[in-house]
């Protein structure tokens, strides 16, 4: 994980409708928890900054599983921004059980202008915005 101090935290305690049929969180879930940290994340750095007229999609995910979570399990998200250039950006996700790392991601988000919705390069703004903290 990254040591910089703009690491978003957040906690979520497991449900009956992520599990899967071995009962534990489906993979599925993990990708979807991913994007959520990553959206809020986004949200909480940009809530100061209204005039940012971009959107993220995601061009890729690289998810490493390493344990499970079952129902009750009390589980942290973590994530940061990794490297930016051109159009992507890269966040890093980790979720946690305790200290037991379960799982580990890379996502590459491509940014869009929010009207047109095609690629945008990422400004001076922006980049400041994703930085915040650091």
């Amino acid at each position: 994980m990254n040591t910089g101090e703009n690491i978003f935290t957040y906690t979520h305690i497991v449900v009956e409708n992520e599990l899967d049929t071995l009962h534990h969180v489906n993979n599925v879930v993990y990708v979807q928890w991913i994007q959520d940290i990553s959206i809020k994340h986004w949200n909480d750095l940009s809530k100061n900054s209204p005039d940012l007229n971009f959107v993220w999609v995601v061009t890729r995910h690289e998810i490493e599983y390493r344990g499970q979570a079952v129902l009750g399990d009390e589980i942290t998200f973590k994530t940061y921004v990794g490297e930016t250039k051109g159009v992507t950006s890269v966040r890093h996700v980790e979720i946690y059980k305790g200290t037991v790392l379960l799982v580990k991601a890379a996502t590459t988000w491509c940014m869009l202008h929010a009207k047109t919705l095609k690629p945008a390069r990422i400004t001076e703004s922006v980049l400041k915005v994703l930085k915040a903290g650091k």
